[in-house]
């Protein structure tokens, strides 16, 4: 379904973002990643991705830095030679309630999860307008269409990317540039599996599929959205959830 395109993913070293950039790879996407300290797992993760047959290459740089994020762009731009697909997908939770919450926590969350769709969205900007094409797809969450008692910080960087989604697509469907949201729900990755088990219990038990879902059930609506089956869709945020949110 992406054969011969190019995606760059960020904070695709674990989790959801990995599950990605594997689906992505079957797919035929060649695959940029970014990744923030593991210079060894990023390494085994660019032999796991190329042997399936494609260009990868892991760029390690602070998404949430504008010049550095501008710079890694350039660097992937310069390495693939066009992108045609961008996944904001990095991202940090520093969970606690507001009365608690220090304005470090509240800046940490905002920079590396809002900021930084800004920023590599604007890195990339002028690239995909000079292209007249691109998929631009933000990883949002449930969290932040229904807030959540403890994430103030983590449901508005979200609830901001969803309203920059939008925003994003209206100013550039002319230029037959999308830009979508994707808002997962409890997935089972290594953030979920430290929750004790009576958490995750009562966030499944809520969740009318009674499962958590995988990092593949999000890929795959990240695929729908980075393919040409969906060149009509722009400006929307598809809850893959299982029904938590309706």
């Amino acid at each position: 379904m992406l054969q011969g395109k190019n995606a760059l993913i960020t904070g695709a070293s674990r989790g959801i973002g990995k599950g990605i950039a594997e689906i992505f790879a079957k797919n035929g996407c060649n695959i940029a990643f970014t990744y923030a300290s593991s210079v060894d797992k990023a390494v085994a993760f660019e032999k796991e991705l190329s042997a399936m047959g494609v260009k990868a290459k892991g760029y390690q740089s602070n998404a949430a830095d504008f010049k550095a994020s501008e710079e890694m762009a350039n660097a992937v731009i310069a390495d693939f030679g066009k992108i045609d697909i961008l996944v904001n997908n990095a991202g940090i939770t520093r969970d606690t309630l507001l009365m608690r919450m220090t304005e470090e926590q509240w800046d940490d969350v905002i920079q590396t999860n809002l900021k930084s769709t800004f920023n590599l969205t604007k890195a990339f900007l002028r690239h995909f307008l000079g292209n007249k094409a691109g998929s631009i797809i933000n990883m949002t969450s449930v969290v932040g269409i229904t807030g959540n008692a403890g994430q103030a910080n983590y449901a508005a960087s979200k609830a901001g990317m969803i309203g920059f989604t939008k925003s994003v697509a209206k100013e550039l469907g002319s230029r037959n540039i999308r830009c979508n949201a994707i808002a997962p729900g409890f997935i089972e990755t290594e953030m979920t599996h430290a929750l004790n088990e009576e958490i995750r219990n009562t966030w499944i038990n809520g969740i009318p599929l009674k499962r958590g879902g995988t990092p593949e059930d999000v890929a795959n609506a990240c695929l729908f959205l980075a393919s040409d089956l969906s060149t009509y869709i722009t400006g929307q945020t598809i809850n893959v959830c299982g029904g938590m949110v309706m």
